[in-house]
């Protein structure tokens, strides 16, 4: 396949590593608009917007900070071209739905860069979750502590603001783990949630606590954060009334499930120190979101991470943000 990426600030260089390692595609474009090249292949010609691409093109990777995501998702529909968008899928439910219904419209497919569900282990989990295998899920509670310095913060003017990146680390660092709870779990009933900024000078939080109340009864806490030095692994341990089980950075770190053996994959690494950089220096999961986006439109079905599953995952984002006010 043939890609034009908008955006080439940090993570093109991610998208532009996975696609040099998968014989039979290729990024030929990419869409800036102060004119940049990606840093990562300068060589690839530089645009100014996605309608004055020249070569052609099968299908658009969007890589713009989080709340221009929707614009060029909206823009690769109207030029009937399929769409991989970075996370989240946007940062207001009204943009979301607007991104949905474009693509939907164009008959085209949209996934979301949540590669994490691609990890053995996780999809493992889903799977068991889904059989009711694990029994009576009542607790489940994510720590997302990462770590980031105000240099990060201050390398972008829209980095922890809430126009652009729409918030703090729960909407950035850690909506890849809240992808998961809410893949996992699904959208809960009622959020309360405490925010606060302490160590940062950022508009958003950069350190706060959710608690969530499911229809079926299960209590879940998540905590995010940028401001907990030096950053953590980050945790997702789940009890039901069969035991309980432990996710560290996407592999299954303890196991005590009644009659049920551990299903992780002992070889299953996940490389990206995501608690103190913001650079994603291993691109094997970007490879396996790519290559199911490809899978789907070659076959057909659903990619892993669809538009609308993504949306629930930004929907529970805003609704922790919301309580918070």
């Amino acid at each position: 396949m043939k890609y034009a990426i908008i955006g080439t600030g940090n993570i093109s260089n991610t998208f532009v590593q996975a696609i040099a390692e998968m014989p039979g595609s290729e990024i030929v474009a990419c869409v800036s608009r102060s004119g940049k090249r990606l840093p990562a292949n300068p060589e690839i010609p530089s645009y100014h917007d996605l309608d004055s691409v020249a070569p052609d093109f099968d299908a658009v990777i969007v890589a713009t900070p989080n709340g221009l995501h929707c614009t060029g998702i909206i823009a690769a529909a109207k030029r009937g071209k399929h769409v991989l968008s970075e996370k989240p899928l946007g940062i207001n439910l009204a943009e979301m739905d607007q991104a949905l219904a474009a693509c939907a419209a164009a008959n085209v497919i949209l996934a979301v860069s949540y590669q994490r569900r691609t990890s053995p282990d996780n999809q493992a989990i889903k799977k068991l979750i889904e059989q009711g295998a694990l029994g009576k899920i009542f607790a489940a509670d994510l720590s997302a502590k990462f770590y980031r310095d105000q240099a990060y913060y201050d390398s972008a003017a829209y980095r922890g603001n809430y126009a652009i990146d729409g918030g703090g680390p729960f909407i950035q660092q850690a909506a890849h783990n809240i992808d998961l709870y809410v893949w996992f779990f699904g959208l809960p009933m009622q959020v309360i949630s405490m925010l606060a900024t302490f160590t940062h000078q950022i508009e958003a939080e950069d350190h706060g606590a959710a608690l969530l109340k499911h229809d079926n009864g299960m209590i879940g806490t998540i905590i995010a954060s940028t401001a907990t030095k030096p950053g953590f692994a980050a945790r997702l341990e789940v009890h039901s009334d069969k035991g309980s089980f432990t996710l560290t950075d996407d592999a299954i770190t303890q196991w005590q499930i009644e009659g049920l053996p551990n299903p992780g994959d002992n070889s299953f690494q996940y490389k990206h120190d995501g608690a103190t950089s913001a650079a994603v220096s291993d691109a094997s999961a970007h490879k396996k979101i790519i290559a199911d986006f490809e899978r789907v439109i070659k076959q057909g079905g659903k990619p892993v991470a669809d538009g609308h599953s993504a949306r629930a995952t930004s929907k529970l984002i805003l609704d922790i943000y919301q309580s918070a006010l």
